[in-house]
């Protein structure tokens, strides 16, 4: 008898998927770009299409590529490959197409973003950052999940939910030394680096070291922390220390050692975890479907909770150490140089991990009342 083997995916439905999907995205941002752009606070909405629109149709894409076999059909044509490298291979020929059409429903946006922020960012400069920032987190994330390749094809989804878990904090504490290679930066002269130290004494930050990013185009000012404890860097964006004098930049430093101190971005993860494993574990009929699926619920619920508890503590932590009515002020400098207008809600959103920045201030100004 002669062995069948079987044939490589067809690229053409899975191109023809990637074009449709690059016109579909294309056109919701020209049309999300030209409805937010005249909404109120359109910076922070701004956010949100990017978040609840954009993304969600990047991930689409990304599930109907690999459905269709996109990586395997461009892949199966260079020969001699082993296992492990076409896989790495077929992962980041896929993560890279999603990203095409991340970019293809980005571009339309940037127009609108310099025009409600009032900044000089060119739109081919702001697209070759963030097509550096996709191809560069496409190989990273590729190579991340290579292990999961090595899980039996026979496996209970629980598996692979804990695999990827376990690998979603693997790439979590390799920040430190991933961003740079995803984010431009600039060498600190001995002069900036002696203010961010000083900056960090103040706030009562912890870090290892820090890393100036260069963000002199999109004039974004905040701060970033990451990594293990014992080896956590500081990302400080060129526009915050040229945006805010030293005692606002303390302040918001200050916050960022008091998410540290409450552990605000383990909870998220932890949260993500255990409510995608109860998730899956309801779906796949591991246990009774609607308890554990209300355990799923609650994990979502009381985690978003504590995050929200520890973005609190956070603020109080920063006005210890530096007064509430300066951590109030820097708050407001942040929104304006973002040109945000703080929002504010009568009931806090039970499905957000953010307490709205308005209503972070407010309270910051009745405790110097108080």
């Amino acid at each position: 008898m002669v062995a069948l083997q079987t044939a490589p995916p067809q690229p053409g439905p899975a191109v023809a998927a990637l074009l449709d999907f690059v016109l579909l995205g294309t056109i919701i941002g020209t049309i999300g770009n030209a409805v937010v752009s005249r909404l109120s606070n359109p910076v922070g909405k701004f956010r949100l299409l990017y978040a609840v629109v954009l993304f969600p149709i990047t991930l689409l894409a990304y599930g109907v590529l690999a459905l269709l076999g996109f990586g395997p059909a461009l892949v199966a044509n260079l020969p001699g490959l082993p296992s492990v490298l076409g896989s790495i291979l077929t992962n980041i020929v896929e993560f890279s197409a999603a990203g095409l059409v991340w970019l293809a429903s980005y571009a339309p946006t940037i127009p609108g973003v310099r025009e409600v922020r009032d900044i000089e960012l060119s739109t081919g400069h702001a697209l070759v950052k963030m097509a550096r920032y996709v191809l560069g987190l496409s190989v990273v994330v590729a190579v991340v999940i290579a292990p999961l390749q090595l899980v039996p094809s026979g496996a209970s989804p629980l598996v692979l939910v804990i695999s990827l878990a376990i690998m979603g904090v693997v790439f979590l504490y390799a920040s430190p030394w991933i961003v740079p290679v995803l984010r431009s930066t600039i060498d600190a002269t001995d002069e900036v680096a002696d203010r961010i130290a000083t900056l960090r004494t103040r706030a009562g930050l912890e870090v290892r070291d820090a890393l100036v990013l260069d963000t002199d185009d999109e004039e974004t000012a905040s701060t970033l922390v990451r990594g293990p404890p014992g080896y956590r860097r500081l990302f400080i964006t060129s526009t915050f220390l040229d945006a805010f004098d030293d005692e606002t930049a303390t302040a918001l430093l200050a916050i960022e050692a008091g998410r540290l101190n409450s552990h605000v971005l383990e909870i998220r993860m932890s949260t993500a975890i255990a409510a995608g494993v109860a998730l899956v574990a309801s779906v796949t009929g591991v246990g009774p479907r609607w308890p554990i699926l209300g355990v799923s619920l609650g994990a979502l619920l009381v985690g978003f909770w504590l995050s929200r508890r520890g973005v609190r503590l956070a603020d109080e932590y920063a006005a210890e150490q530096v007064g509430a009515t300066t951590v109030a002020e820097a708050l407001d400098r942040y929104a304006e140089t973002h040109a945000m207008t703080p929002t504010r809600r009568r009931v806090p959103n039970p499905l957000s991990v953010n307490v709205a920045l308005g209503d972070r201030i407010n309270r910051l100004d009745r405790r110097t009342d108080t």
